[in-house]
């Protein structure tokens, strides 16, 4: 479980929203992002935290890096919604 962003849209700064591509990461994607490279955890620590197994979690990180590469490298939008995760709080999300 976690709380979910607070905010779920990115945007490269002079491109117009109606001009972008865009790109979905999913809550349990952002949750497997926060927990890996965020707080540091080991891939192992960190399935048990989302209570999928080790291989679920390596493939949702993997999805997840590649889609923030695919936003940042071909300036595409990035929102964040969806996916498999309860969450706790949900401030600014739809």
């Amino acid at each position: 479980m976690c709380d979910g962003p607070r905010v779920d849209y990115f945007k490269p700064r002079a491109i117009p929203l109606s001009e972008l591509e865009e790109v979905v990461l999913t809550i349990d994607e952002y949750e497997a992002v926060r927990l890996a490279d965020f707080e540091k955890l080991y891939q192992e620590e960190a399935a048990m935290k989302m209570k999928i197994s080790r291989q679920t979690f390596g493939n949702t990180i993997m999805s997840a890096h590649r889609k923030i590469a695919d936003a940042i490298i071909n300036a595409k939008a990035l929102r964040i919604q969806g996916g498999f995760v309860k969450i706790k709080n949900r401030r600014n999300l739809k």
